[in-house]
């Protein structure tokens, strides 16, 4: 019932980390956009202390949109801030973290072969301790002098995101390694909203509500806030892979997992430095080619192994060939009176289930059962039609495996999870790779 009741919460954190999600990522497209299509205002709106403007059309209407060098003319009665959106993402992705990960931790969070943690509480912990440490690091190198530098911040970040790449795989599950990456990205992200821009923008507002010029400190605040606002900007597109990775176990269980989420994010970035660049009016199509390129080459890269199948099938035929109802013509016949005769018909008999026994070797007549064996030690505590599997109220998508029909009715998506690491959840039950081959092996030929 706590498992059934867990997987409500989860639905519902997981549909507002959606909707949170898609409005700070369109806000966050749409004023980039914005920002970078203003072009230069008439004299009259300059006058007024206009930098840029802007008009569209949508709805059957016209918009006229304006942005000041500093302050209005006035200060409006209302004014939108742009921060809930931010805040609601990161509560419900942290919210959706220690539901999934966290009390499930044995099953998403910990992979006995990388780290015995002995404890859930000592992986959580670490777990944490990854998270908030790596924003701590950030948050010390963007207050610096370094962080004043977009060319020296940038490439900074980027060497110190491959390295926790590479760190979270170390420690942490498949899954759970493009999970964490991704709780990185989005809480710099969120901080940045949060210690970074919001105080650049309540300064401004404060300066002009009191009729100060704004001086220093409020231009500091305001360079600051302009290269976190970058950062989330190049951030976006690999923090949405992140979010949509468990769905693709292809790429995360892949034995350099960590190297693709490194390609992964520089294509992504890449793509987004385009849609930058053509804001501003500079078409420069090498930045769409070069990561469609990349994606290809990774494509090629990642390709699994062949699989050859298992004739699973002959193996109840080749047992019957080994035990014939019939005596054969060729045995000779045993007499009361005849010792060799005897001694003959032994050996005879000995040395054909002798070669019998050869030929059934690469598939024997208890294959079945030696697979299904597997499939009971590794796969059914949770695909049964009552799970024993702690944290599992019902088979994972339905799929239930107890017997060998039940293997071929599922047989294209056991090779498919089981080939990729997907298949156990953070590989729970300790499925050795000999035994992975002969899964796959086995579902190929049924």
């Amino acid at each position: 019932m706590g498992a059934y009741l867990l997987d409500w919460v989860a639905l519902f954190f997981r549909w507002f980390h959606v909707i949170a999600g898609v409005a700070w990522i369109g806000a966050s497209f749409y004023f980039v956009w914005l920002d970078m299509s203003l072009r230069k205002p008439p004299q009259w709106k300059a006058d007024k202390g206009i930098s840029g403007d802007l008009w569209a059309v949508h709805g059957g209407g016209f918009y006229e949109i304006a942005k000041y060098k500093l302050e209005p003319e006035e200060m409006p009665k209302t004014l939108h801030w742009f921060k809930w959106e931010a805040y609601t993402t990161w509560l419900t992705g942290m919210a959706m973290l220690a539901i999934v990960y966290y009390f499930n931790a044995t099953a998403y969070l910990i992979d006995p072969s990388k780290v015995a943690f002995g404890s859930s509480i000592g992986a959580i912990s670490t777990s944490l301790l990854f998270l908030f440490g790596s924003y701590f690091l950030y948050e010390v190198i963007v207050r610096s002098r370094l962080g004043k530098n977009s060319l020296i911040f940038s490439s900074i970040i980027f060497i110190l995101l491959v390295i926790a790449c590479w760190g979270s795989y170390q420690l942490f599950s498949d899954r759970a390694s493009f999970i964490h990456i991704g709780a990185i990205l989005g809480t710099v992200m969120a901080g940045n909203v949060f210690f970074g821009i919001m105080p650049a923008q309540r300064a401004l507002v404060d300066c002009v509500r009191r009729g100060v010029k704004p001086g220093k400190e409020v231009a500091d605040l305001a360079l600051q806030a302009k290269n976190r606002s970058l950062m989330n900007n190049y951030f976006t597109l690999p923090l949405i892979f992140t979010m949509i990775s468990n769905h693709y176990p292809m790429m995360y269980s892949h034995a350099h997992g960590w190297l693709v989420l490194v390609f992964v994010g520089i294509i992504t970035a890449t793509v987004r430095h385009y849609f930058n660049q053509k804001h501003l009016g500079h078409h420069k199509p090498k930045f769409l080619w070069i990561p469609a390129l990349a994606t290809v080459l990774l494509i090629i890269w990642m390709r699994p192994a062949p699989v050859e199948p298992l004739p699973a099938a002959s193996a109840s035929v080749s047992t019957a060939n080994a035990t014939p109802d019939t005596t054969s013509d060729t045995t000779p016949p045993v007499t009361a009176g005849s010792a060799d005769n005897s001694e003959m018909s032994a050996a005879t008999e000995t040395g054909a289930a002798n070669e019998a026994a050869t030929e059934v070797v690469p598939v024997t007549a208890s294959a079945d059962d030696a697979i299904m064996d597997i499939v009971y030690t590794r796969c059914t505590t949770c695909h049964a039609a009552q799970p024993t599997q702690q944290g599992f109220a019902a088979p994972p998508a339905g799929i239930i495996l107890q017997t060998p029909a039940d293997m071929k009715i599922h047989q294209d998506k056991i090779v498919t999870a089981v080939q990729t690491g997907y298949m156990p959840l953070g590989n729970l039950t300790q499925l050795t790779d000999a035994e992975r081959q002969q899964l796959v092996a086995y579902a190929s030929g049924l």
